[in-house]
C-alpha cells in the first residue's frame, strides 16, 4: 500500500533548508526509496513549510529513515527549524493518479515488445469481462491465455485517447491499430492493417493493481474489416 509522511516544521532560514535537502537528495541518490516529494509554504506564514513525501509502501519508509544519510541530514534540518518538527505517517486509501498511471502501464504491457507478465498491474485473481467471451477471464493464467491469443493473431498498439479516474475506478477510451499476421477466430493470416475504438473501465485496489476490467470495443467492425463478414454473406 502506498505510504505518504507529513513532515510539519517552521523556520525562518528557508534558504539553508533547501540547501540541505538538496545535499540529502544528493547523498542518498541511487538509496532513497521516496517516489515523489512536495514542500509548500503557507501563504498567511512563510515560516511554515510541509513536505509532503511519497513511498511506495511503509515498509520502504522505514528502510528509506535508516539510512545513516537520512539521520544526519534529520539532526541538522532540526538546527535550522524554529521548533521540533512534527511527522504524521499516512496510509494512501485513494489515489487517482497512481490508479490511472496503473492503467496505462496495462496497456502499455498488453501491446508491448515482450510477453506481459502483469505482476505489478493486476492481483493475483483478477477478473476480467469481455462481452464478446462466452466466459469471464479470471486469474492471472487466464488473461494472460487471452492477451496471448491477440498478440498471436495481430501485431498491435493502443493509443490512449482519454482518461478519467473517479474513485476507484478508472475509463479509458482507446484506439486500437493493428495488422492481421496469424490466425484470429479461425480467420488466417490477411495481413490487413485493422484498427477499431474502445472503452475500458478498471477497477482498482488501495496499493494501485487492478482487480477488475470492462471491456466494450468494435468486435464486429474489426471482423468486417478482416473480411469475415463478407463470407458470411456469402
Amino acid at each position: 500500500m502506498t505510504f505518504v509522511q507529513l513532515i510539519d516544521c517552521r523556520t525562518s532560514r528557508l534558504d539553508e533548508m533547501n540547501r540541505l535537502l538538496d545535499t540529502w537528495v544528493e547523498q542518498t541518490k541511487g538509496k532513497r526509496t521516496a517516489t515523489h516529494s512536495v514542500i509548500g509554504k503557507d501563504r498567511s506564514d512563510a515560516t511554515h513549510l510541509i513536505e509532503i513525501v511519497e513511498f511506495p509502501s511503509y515498509e520502504e519508509a522505514m528502510r528509506n529513515s535508516n539510512l545513516p544519510e537520512t539521520g544526519k541530514i534529520f539532526q541538522e534540518m532540526v538546527a535550522l527549524c524554529d521548533e521540533m518538527p512534527t511527522f504524521t505517517d499516512l496510509d494512501v486509501v485513494r489515489d487517482e493518479q497512481l490508479y490511472r498511471m496503473t492503467a496505462q502501464r496495462f496497456f502499455e504491457e498488453v501491446a508491448g515488445p515482450q510477453d506481459p507478465t502483469f505482476n505489478d498491474v493486476l492481483i493475483e485473481d483478477y477478473h476480467d469481462h469481455d462481452p464478446a467471451r462466452p466466459q469471464d477471464a479470471i486469474g492471472m493464467d487466464a488473461i494472460r491465455r487471452e492477451v496471448g491469443m491477440w498478440r498471436a493473431a495481430f501485431d498491435f498498439s493502443f493509443t490512449v485517447e482519454d482518461q478519467m479516474a473517479q474513485g476507484d475506478r478508472v475509463c479509458t477510451r482507446w484506439t486500437w491499430n493493428g495488422r492481421h499476421t496469424g490466425d484470429f477466430m479461425g480467420i488466417p493470416a490477411t495481413g490487413k492493417e485493422v484498427s477499431m475504438t474502445g472503452c475500458t473501465i478498471h477497477r482498482c485496489t488501495p496499493d494501485g493493481k487492478i482487480a477488475e476490467g470492462w471491456w466494450q470495443y468494435d468486435r464486429l467492425g474489426l471482423m468486417e474489416q478482416l473480411g469475415a463478414l463478407e463470407d458470411l454473406e456469402s
